[in-house]
């Protein structure tokens, strides 16, 4: 990604995180954390990404209020970040979290604990 891409990406995320924890009155929404956001090339449409505590149906639910609020969302981005162009917001859900846990809890299973040298030794 471009270093301007990177800025206006960044810039996206605080505000929208700001937005949904400030602004949006929805309950429905949940305890959202927008993690983050990527920008295509020409700077035309944001991806940001969220997690949300709960089960998949709640994360489900939350990512259909977000995507109905994505109006509004956009307009506080432009009056927030005053850009030539603001883009066009697409809400998804943040997997990365879930997966990094699925790959440590598949390496748990096949590499043994590492003893703890501190302990003492067990006596037979």
């Amino acid at each position: 990604m471009q270093h301007r891409q990177e800025r206006v990406a960044d810039a996206i995320k605080q505000v929208v995180a700001r937005i949904v924890v400030e602004e949006l009155r929805d309950p429905a929404i949940g305890f959202v954390s927008v993690t983050r956001c990527r920008l295509t090339r020409d700077l035309k449409i944001a991806t940001v990404y969220f997690s949300v505590l709960g089960d998949k149906a709640q994360r489900q639910l939350s990512l259909a209020h977000l995507e109905r609020a994505v109006g509004f969302v956009r307009r506080r981005v432009a009056q927030a970040l005053n850009l030539r162009r603001t883009p066009e917001l697409r809400f998804a859900l943040d997997e990365l979290h879930e997966h990094e846990q699925r790959v440590g809890d598949l390496l748990g299973e096949v590499m043994p604990e590492p003893e703890d040298p501190t302990a003492e030794p067990d006596e037979a």
